[in-house]
């Protein structure tokens, strides 16, 4: 079934990563052997061809690049145009890869249309398809100003997510508290007026409640799990849950480990040892349907290789490919076809016709 992921750090895993994404997962492994300079060296999971295998035919690519604050610990770019630079290589590749035809960057409904319309063509293979990919920034950071939305909405931009982890120069994220800055409440007039969605993945609640009650426009949760299964403030709250159904959004459910079973340790637990596998995530999907009454409102947003591997990922997922097998998983559950179908496509799908321009 197609399939839809609405969050993955491709670029990132490119630029800084260092990972020719178009080559196989093994290829990519290999090509890691000795090395220890991240934790995750050699446990990759993502790459294009493993998303063509596993039917993954569009999904939301990031650009991230965060800026370390003064007196902060957590890692990041010096100055705001480092980080600016940083994330402009970053789109100079998914341009690359969109020249080679591995990709086609989809920056509007009839480009989506067109996008589906191939995808649903049984004629052609799907490794001679490309993943069509929108193009989200995970935390404004490098952002110089808010007016450089605009900018990077000429070059493609989709969907803006203010924060990412700590104190940010426009919302604060995880781990972190206190409301939107200055900046961050004009950029989300600026991507009101732009028509440039809102992601509120790793707004801590004081900059979420700011967001939601300035934000008028599109916003969905591209990978966020549930508050109230495993408590942490990173994940979503049942009352934002139910923010996010009467605005008729989407949440996505993220496959990092520790975001799927309570009493994670992080560096120390280990997928199987906690039991964590493509199933845990099921009491995730049940309890967001449970409060909306229906399956609209779930999707994937799977994170996968987003700074973590295998060592951190279910058991049962070698690859990416591999979550094709959710759908087997929900039916066993007693999900049903049109059930799995808004899970796997249709509800991102009806998230992004209305927020693509014509």
């Amino acid at each position: 079934m197609f399939l839809v992921d609405a969050h993955l750090d491709l670029s990132m895993n490119a630029m800084e990563w260092n990972r020719n994404l178009r080559q196989s997962v093994p290829q990519i492994r290999a090509s890691e052997t000795g090395l220890t300079d991240k934790p995750d060296r050699g446990k990759g999971t993502v790459s294009l061809p493993a998303l063509r295998a596993g039917y993954i035919g569009l999904v939301i690519g990031t650009l991230i690049g965060r800026v370390q604050l003064p007196g902060q610990t957590l890692p990041g770019w010096a100055s705001p145009e480092q980080a600016w630079a940083q994330i402009q290589g970053q789109l100079a590749w998914y341009k690359a890869m969109e020249a080679a035809g591995e990709i086609t960057i989809i920056q509007n409904q009839e480009q989506l249309q067109q996008h589906l319309t191939l995808w649903a063509n049984d004629t052609i293979p799907n490794l001679h398809k490309a993943i069509g990919v929108m193009i989200s920034l995970e935390g404004a950071d490098a952002l110089i100003t808010p007016e450089h939305a605009l900018v990077l909405r000429q070059q493609g931009l989709t969907a803006i997510g203010p924060a990412h982890y700590g104190p940010g120069r426009y919302a604060n994220g995880t781990d972190a508290s206190g409301h939107l800055t200055a900046n961050g409440k004009a950029l989300l007039q600026m991507m009101e007026q732009q028509g440039i969605a809102l992601d509120i993945t790793h707004l801590c609640d004081d900059a979420l409640a700011d967001a939601l009650a300035l934000f008028k426009g599109i916003i969905w949760a591209s990978h966020h799990n549930c508050r109230a299964l495993v408590p942490h403030n990173r994940q979503m709250s049942d009352a934002i849950i139910q923010e996010l159904i009467a605005r008729n959004s989407v949440i996505g459910m993220a496959f990092d480990a520790w975001m799927m079973v309570p009493g994670w340790q992080r560096g120390v637990s280990t997928p199987q040892q906690m039991q964590c596998s493509m199933a845990s995530i099921i009491p995730h999907i049940d309890h967001i349907c449970q409060l909306a009454g229906n399956s609209l409102h779930v999707g994937i947003g799977s994170d996968l290789d987003g700074a973590f591997g295998k060592e951190q990922s279910p058991y049962d997922i070698d690859t990416i490919t591999d979550l094709q097998q959710l759908s087997t998983v929900l039916q066993q559950k007693g999900y049903t076809a049109s059930d799995i179908e808004n899970i796997f496509h249709k509800n991102w799908l009806r998230v992004f016709q209305q927020t693509l321009p014509q």
